[in-house]
């Protein structure tokens, strides 16, 4: 992947097109072969070698068109000439879908659909090796990442409390510890995100 990877990022996954994308170039080519040395003979390999040329740029632009999805964004390359690049945050990925044809699910490729923000719109993308495996991928890392973003959440909000005062004083050591709870228990499913919230306010009194 050309793309730098920003600080505490993590490549979980690296995926391409199905090498089924290259069978149309590669049958071209051996059709223009055969014909070109059947037909031409010693002029033939010449042709031969040209359309050579063909395949060999369709592979590279296959292997340069990549999709690699990390802990805090998804990352769409491609291009080996000229280059495209394309991020998409995982707070603003809002679904992530795939199908597959019958086809498609005894060789193992399908199209991905990805909708983002308004702003960002929607994308599909065709052809892709092992669709379910970059949806799931997708779909764990946003709950990855939701998970790690209340955790920092909690964390601060320890340290503000617990800074407040060298010696801290015993409602706010209650604070804190209904704070621990009312984590635990949204970690849990106890309770939703929007009830932790409004619990949490109503605890600092904001």
């Amino acid at each position: 992947m050309r793309t730098s990877l920003k600080k505490d990022e993590e490549i979980l996954l690296i995926i391409r097109q199905h090498w089924i994308k290259l069978v149309l170039p590669i049958f071209v080519w051996l059709l223009v072969s055969v014909l070109s040395i059947w037909l031409l003979q010693t002029t033939g390999l010449i042709v031969t070698l040209i359309a050579a040329l063909y395949p060999m740029y369709e592979y590279l632009n296959w292997k340069n068109n990549l999709w690699c999805v990390t802990n805090i964004r998804v990352v769409d390359e491609s291009g080996f000439f000229s280059r495209y690049s394309k991020e998409s945050p995982l707070d603003k990925i809002n679904n992530v879908e795939y199908d597959q044809s019958i086809w498609g699910r005894l060789m193992g490729y399908g199209n991905v659909e990805i909708q983002t923000a308004a702003e960002l719109g929607e994308t599909t993308y065709e052809l892709i090796h092992q669709p379910k495996l970059l949806k799931d991928t997708i779909t764990h890392a946003q709950e990855e990442y939701k998970k790690s973003g209340i955790m920092s959440q909690a964390a601060h909000l320890a340290r503000a409390i617990a800074d407040t005062s060298a010696a801290m004083a015993p409602s706010q050591q209650l604070i804190a510890d209904e704070l621990a709870k009312l984590f635990e228990l949204l970690q849990k499913g106890g309770i939703t995100q929007e009830e932790y919230v409004q619990l949490k306010n109503r605890l600092l009194k904001i």
